[in-house]
């Protein structure tokens, strides 16, 4: 039972919330900024061509967060946050586009995964 919940969890995690983060970013890129274009926002080209792999990154972000909530090991998400920052700092430093795109898509996914990772530990206790 403790195995399945787990696997479950971190599917959820990892696939739902590839859901929840394109949902919150369409939902940003609507709502827009009242003097930007829309090309320059979180779903512009230009924000999305120079967030590669960002997909990638944001599955083994959730199974990371989601992991940690379930094991109690809390220091363990500020590692994976500050690891993601440095990494995609050189990128976000010169796309305005792009690092609203990675402010609001690293927010959704921490929030989706850590309240995944809170639910199955709480079906585990």
């Amino acid at each position: 039972m403790h195995v399945a919940v787990v696997i479950a969890a971190l599917l959820v995690s990892a696939a739902g919330g590839w859901l929840v983060v394109m949902g919150v970013l369409r939902l940003a890129s609507r709502s827009g900024d009242a003097g930007a274009p829309a090309a320059d926002g979180p779903q512009g080209p230009q924000a999305i061509a120079s967030l590669r792999g960002g997909t990638w990154i944001g599955i083994l972000e959730r199974l990371a967060v989601t992991m940690c909530v379930l094991v109690d090991e809390s220091a363990g998400i500020a590692v994976v946050v500050a690891v993601k920052g440095l990494g995609r700092f050189p990128e976000l430093r010169e796309n305005p586009g792009a690092s609203e795109r990675f402010v609001i898509g690293t927010l959704a996914s921490l929030v989706w995964s850590a309240a995944i990772g809170v639910g199955a530990r709480a079906l585990l206790t």
